[in-house]
């Protein structure tokens, strides 16, 4: 059999050693089929793996046609993030929790990695957001999401409070733990448990959704993906930003977050049957 691709770099959630024998399983399989097998050198330094050319990432979005992530939805981010200026697709194996982004079970692995090679797959756009944060008219920190930005209360308990405005027009003034924003992808992490839609990948979208508001009329709110959110710290004691769940930045008072759809997409590979319907009423437990 003829593969759609040539070569294929290997990713895998290197913290955990029980990932070692499923990555070298895979790489035997595509070495089997004719395929040349890259392997991300922090996966191969963590888990032992020898016999296969080592890339670094930047080399893996340079130099292979499909990257194949083995671990969670963290670990997809992670590859994401790092690959996302390269445009190649991404394809998820689940060994962690949820596996959203990871949509392929383990058991299946070798199964559903024969069909795409065969060809049987679909290529699935999703939007990223960027995150920059402005002190005093200078811009100190910038920041690529997947899933989300989060402008939230530091350790203490007291609610901070945040001005919104969504493309120069003021919205909201209020008293809060946070705000979450979030595209599609992220709509199924931090803004669902905060109480906000899930919105589909394809959608030109962005869901706003507030965390734990002093308001009883506060809800969340989705926009199109082409209008730029600002949010400013406007009072509290300490506020902070985290992307992606990444270590957070802290505020200071005055500090605007500004943020927008990026003007890259991540590709996302799935086997032909995928349905994002399943994948929510499995994770979901939904009927």
């Amino acid at each position: 059999m003829k593969s759609s691709f040539k070569s294929v770099a290997l990713i895998g959630k290197y913290m955990d050693q029980a990932m070692r024998e499923q990555v070298l399983t895979l790489a035997r399989f595509l070495v089997e089929h004719g395929i040349a097998v890259f392997v991300e050198e922090n996966t191969a330094t963590h888990l032992d793996i020898k016999n296969y050319e080592i890339r670094s990432m930047q080399a893996i979005g340079a130099e292979t046609e499909l990257a194949v992530v083995i671990g969670g939805d963290g670990t997809m981010l992670t590859a994401a993030r790092a690959l996302g200026n390269f445009g190649i697709p991404l394809v998820g194996v689940n060994r962690g929790t949820f596996g959203f982004l990871t949509d392929i079970s383990s058991d299946l692995m070798l199964s559903s990695m024969e069909r795409i090679i065969a060809g049987q797959y679909t290529l699935e756009q999703r939007i990223m957001l960027c995150a920059d944060v402005e002190r005093n008219g200078v811009m100190v920190s910038k920041g690529r999401a997947i899933n989300d930005v989060v402008v939230s209360k530091g350790a203490t308990a007291r609610l901070i409070e945040l001005e919104m405005t969504i493309d120069g027009q003021p919205l909201t003034r209020q008293r809060t733990d946070g705000l979450v924003v979030a595209t599609p992808t992220g709509s199924t992490a931090y803004a669902l448990s905060a109480g906000g839609p899930v919105l589909h990948p394809a959608l030109d979208a962005i869901t706003i959704v507030p965390i734990c508001a002093h308001s009883l009329t506060s809800r969340p709110i989705i926009i199109h993906n082409t209008s730029q959110v600002d949010i400013r710290f406007s009072r509290g004691e300490n506020a902070r930003i985290q992307v992606d769940g990444l270590p957070y930045m802290e505020l200071e008072l005055g500090d605007i977050v500004h943020v927008k759809r990026h003007e890259l997409t991540v590709t996302f590979l799935h086997p032909a049957d995928h349905s994002h319907y399943k994948v929510l009423r499995e994770k979901l437990h939904w009927g």
